[in-house]
C-alpha cells in the first residue's frame, strides 16, 4: 500500500519501484524479470526476515544507518529519498520561494516526531509547524487549506505531483538526503557483490530499460542522461 515504492495497481498487479528492483534482480539472475517471489512483510520485519533466512533479500524502501549497517549488508544505493514540500496548484503561494518569503504566515503540515519541527525549520525558519498524527491527515490538512504546503517524502511529493497536476504541485524544494538500499544477510559477499553490479547495470549501464521506465512512471521524471567516458556512478 506504499505508493510509489511497493502497491497493488488496479489489475491487482503488486508494481512500484521496489518491485522494480527485484524485478531488475530476477533478470540478472535468470535473463526472466517475472521470476521473483515477493513476500508480504511489515516495515518492522525487513531486518528479521533477511537474518532468519525468510527471504533473500529485502527492498523496501530502507534508509541506509551505520545502525543498521551492524546488522546486516547493503547494496548500493537505488534511490535518494529526501525531504520535499507539497502544495496546491491554484494555491498564491505554491512554490518555496514565496513560501518562505511569507515567513511566520506560512503553515505546513507534518507527520508527527520528535524531529518534525527541526526538519521544517530547516528549509522554512519562521513557518509555523503542524504536527499531525497521520500521513493522510497530513494531506488532508493541505487539501482543506488548513495547511499552505505538506512536508513529506520527496518520492511522495513526485508521484502525487505527477499523477494528479490538478490537485498538487511540486513546491520545489528539497532536503535531508537519505539513501535507500536492499539488506542481505552477512557474511555472503559474491551474493552482495551480484546485487550491486546487477544494480550498477541497470542504473548506469547498458541494461537501463526497467530502471528508467520505473523511474519516469513512479516518479515523473526522466533519469539523467548518462554519457560514455569517465564513469560517474
Amino acid at each position: 500500500t506504499n505508493a510509489p515504492w511497493h502497491f497493488e495497481n488496479d489489475a491487482g498487479e503488486l508494481v512500484g519501484m521496489d518491485i522494480t528492483m527485484g524485478r531488475i534482480l530476477a533478470k540478472g539472475l535468470f535473463d526472466d524479470p517475472a521470476k521473483v517471489e515477493f513476500v508480504m512483510q511489515d516495515p518492522a520485519q525487513r531486518i528479521p526476515n533477511v537474518t532468519t533466512n525468510k527471504v533473500d533479500i529485502t527492498i523496501q524502501f530502507m534508509t541506509m544507518t551505520a545502525q543498521r549497517s551492524q546488522l546486516i549488508n547493503f547494496s548500493r544505493p537505488y534511490y535518494v529519498e529526501g525531504v520535499a514540500l507539497l502544495t496546491l496548484p491554484g494555491a498564491e503561494n505554491k512554490t518555496f520561494d514565496k513560501l518562505l518569503a511569507a515567513g511566520s504566515a506560512t503553515r505546513v503540515s507534518i507527520l508527527q516526531n520528535v524531529d518534525a519541527e527541526s526538519s521544517v525549520h530547516f528549509a522554512l525558519p519562521e513557518a509555523q509547524v503542524m504536527q499531525i498524527d497521520t500521513q493522510a491527515n497530513v494531506l488532508q490538512a493541505l487539501e482543506s487549506k488548513r495547511a499552505d504546503a505538506a512536508a513529506v517524502d520527496l518520492s511522495t511529493v513526485r508521484w502525487l505531483a505527477s499523477r494528479n497536476p490538478d490537485k498538487y504541485f511540486d513546491a520545489g524544494k528539497s532536503w535531508y538526503s537519505m539513501l535507500y538500499g536492499a539488506a542481505l544477510r552477512q557474511g555472503d559477499l559474491d551474493w552482495l557483490t551480484f546485487v550491486n553490479q546487477t544494480f550498477t547495470i541497470a542504473m548506469f549501464g547498458h541494461e537501463t530499460a526497467l530502471y528508467d521506465a520505473a523511474f519516469k512512471d513512479y516518479f515523473g521524471q526522466e533519469p539523467p542522461a548518462r554519457h560514455p567516458g569517465f564513469p560517474v556512478i
